[in-house]
């Protein structure tokens, strides 16, 4: 097998329909030992900044090699353009929408190219299946090696959706809900937060240069978000009784504000872009 044979998919199209397969078809068919991990297929429909979110927490534990597929694509048969961008940590190809701001942001951006050569799309184009037609064939040829120049000219102008909001004062950090997981726990722009024994030292997110900005006692810092303060940050669901509310480390360091056995995101009613802040 190629080093470059390895592609994950991520899609808002769920499994109810064969939209997955079918991408997957298309590709076996033209890198025939293409070894393919689904990421995820249950982003929210449109979701580009669920999807880069998603993707960034990913994507760096795969081979540098890795050719990632990505098709949340809301635009969809407009002008947008389709691309292809090859980073220092993987290849990645969807709609040029924004879906790959997160990962450009931790990532050195070697090429990115616009996926117009018709010779690596397939022989008929859809106007509403891109994923089909054009993404999975330039993935796919890009995971059996063809150079990604090939594909077409280069952009230089990708869209960048704003960095999530991460203001740093001395002894305080204020971001934002990036996204709700599957178990209800709202997941926060504040990170990376990485432990040190008993404490906790910020190393800013989406900044592949920052430096360490603060080191602080977990146990004395606070949370307020949704009118609601708590006091620590903790290591595991468990330092809390069943119910109860608790800010923690996830397991990508940003921080959380979880239930333990419930949804912290049920419990104070949060949405993406609610406002969170970190003392200590």
């Amino acid at each position: 097998m190629d080093q470059r044979d390895v592609i994950t998919l991520t899609t808002d199209f769920g499994l109810a329909d064969g939209y997955v397969g079918t991408m997957k078809g298309v590709m076996l068919g033209i890198a025939s030992e293409a070894q393919m991990v689904d990421i995820s297929h249950h982003i929210s429909p449109q979701g580009v900044r669920e999807a880069a979110y998603v993707l960034y927490t990913a994507y760096s534990f795969f081979p540098s090699w890795a050719v990632h597929l990505v098709v949340v694509d809301p635009g969809v048969g407009s002008a947008r353009r389709a691309i292809a961008a090859q980073l220092s940590h993987g290849v990645f190809v969807g709609p040029d929408n924004g879906v790959f701001s997160y990962v450009m942001a931790e990532e050195e951006v070697e090429a990115v190219v616009e996926l117009a050569n018709p010779r690596y799309h397939l022989s008929a184009v859809s106007r509403t299946f891109h994923g089909r037609d054009i993404f999975a064939p330039a993935a796919a040829h890009l995971a059996a090696g063809v150079p990604i120049e090939k594909l077409g000219p280069p952009v230089r102008d990708p869209i960048l959706l704003p960095l999530p909001r991460l203001e740093l004062s001395t002894r305080a950090a204020t971001g934002v809900v990036l996204h709700t997981d599957h178990f209800g726990n709202a997941i926060t722009s504040i990170g990376r937060l990485l432990w040190h024994g008993d404490e906790l030292s910020l190393l800013p997110a989406f900044r592949p240069d920052a430096e360490e900005h603060g080191r602080f006692l977990a146990q004395r810092a606070s949370v307020r978000v949704a009118g609601r303060e708590m006091r620590g940050v903790h290591g595991t669901y468990a330092d809390v009784e069943p119910g109860g509310l608790l800010a923690l480390v996830g397991s990508e360091g940003h921080l959380e504000i979880a239930v333990r056995e419930g949804s912290g995101a049920e419990r104070l009613d949060l949405q993406p872009g609610d406002p969170v802040k970190l003392n200590w």
